[in-house]
């Protein structure tokens, strides 16, 4: 098994408890997933399987989309519902104040990490600062919404849905805009919709997974390393030259068969082997390995 499943992350679970789950379910140890969801969120966990398990890092770079419930009128310290109250305020506000507000977390803007969070300082987790009652500074970071859309508003809740970059918290962004609006806010729960190519109509629960296992039918829910990266280019070496990417080398534009193409490639050899992923070198012209599957 080597590959991709979408999962379904429900309720209750963190992400480690589904990669130890599905160690049971599957068999096999090499699993691992591509980015954590806190507990109280649900939706789409890609986990990566056998030869998949070196798709993890890459997963990093892949933009993400969430559906989630903004309660307007009350702060916490972890910036969503489960958290210990600090504030509750009246939530005097038109749909038009809240649509002017959303306006400017739209695009490139600066986010300030949670204090919850596992981000590291100086070895040490935020959340663990948090727990011993320690606020650190943090430093705002980049990061980029693409797309930012109310689904339903019934105040004090909002139903937001959005795209962005990695490195996001939502649940910072539902504070910042409650903070924006002038009578605070948290977030109240959160799907993960997007992940990728891996869309939560597609995702299977555990419970899914397992009874697949039993009735022989894995196969149609592993996606292979190909289908992941279905949408990057494809090239193939001249024969002469396979021997390069079968060892893992750098390989020039003049040794591929047809036109090159900048940025990640999807690298095959003369007899249609798929061995990796490469990207494009701009200062040396020519094409380095980014991930082997051979």
């Amino acid at each position: 098994m080597d590959g991709i499943i979408n999962i379904y992350k429900e309720k209750g679970f963190t992400s480690h408890d589904v990669v130890a789950k599905m160690r049971g379910i599957l068999r096999t140890k090499k699993i691992g997933h591509t980015g954590t969801l806190d507990p109280d969120a649900t939706g789409v966990l890609p986990v990566c399987i056998g030869k998949g398990t070196r798709l993890c890092s890459l997963f990093e770079n892949h933009d993400k989309t969430y559906r989630a419930v903004l309660l307007l009128g009350i702060e916490t310290d972890t910036q969503d519902i489960s958290g210990q109250i600090l504030n509750e305020k009246p939530v005097c506000i038109s749909k038009e104040q809240l649509l002017q507000a959303l306006s400017a977390f739209r695009g490139n803007i600066m986010q300030v990490p949670p204090m919850y969070s596992a981000l590291k300082v100086n070895g040490k987790k935020l959340y663990e600062y948090a727990r011993e009652g320690k606020i650190i500074e943090r430093q705002a970071r980049p990061i980029e919404i693409k797309e930012l859309t109310v689904e339903a508003i019934d105040f004090p809740r909002v139903t937001i849905t959005v795209s962005c970059s990695k490195g996001t918290y939502i649940r910072t962004l539902c504070h910042d805009i409650g903070q924006a609006l002038g009578c605070g806010g948290c977030m109240e729960s959160l799907v993960r919709t997007r992940v990728g190519n891996f869309h939560l109509e597609e995702a299977v629960t555990l419970k899914e997974l397992e009874e697949k296992r039993d009735a022989d039918d894995l196969d149609s829910c592993i996606l292979t390393v190909e289908e992941v990266f279905s949408e990057l280019p494809s090239v193939h070496t001249q024969p002469l030259f396979d021997r390069l990417i079968h060892n893992g080398n750098r390989v020039g534009a003049s040794m591929l068969v047809g036109q090159p193409h900048c940025g990640w490639i999807r690298m095959y050899d003369s007899c249609g082997l798929f061995t990796g992923i490469y990207e494009y070198d701009s200062v040396r012209e020519d094409y380095k390995p980014l991930k082997m599957f051979l």
